[in-house]
């Protein structure tokens, strides 16, 4: 889907900060600008936010086996058994 900016102070900003970061076009200055902008924005999020998706993938997994043997599932891995 194509991004049109039609307002001209957007324009200019995009076009400042294609200069500014020597980007090669307008679009990927624009790129640019919105990853950094939702890195910031992740990182603003409350941790508990940001964890919830992790857990709600452990918990969805189901419970753990308490009679796991890491260092063994390990050494068998690596042939150290």
């Amino acid at each position: 889907m194509a991004l049109f900016i039609r307002d001209s102070e957007v324009d200019a900003l995009a076009e400042e900060v294609r200069r500014i970061t020597k980007a090669k076009t307008k679009t990927e200055a624009v790129r640019q600008a919105l990853q950094a902008q939702l890195v910031a924005a992740r990182r603003a999020l409350p941790l508990r936010d940001r964890l919830a998706r992790s857990r709600a993938l452990a918990d969805a997994m189901g419970p753990g086996d308490p009679d796991f043997d890491m260092k063994t599932y390990t050494d068998e891995m690596w042939g150290d058994a």
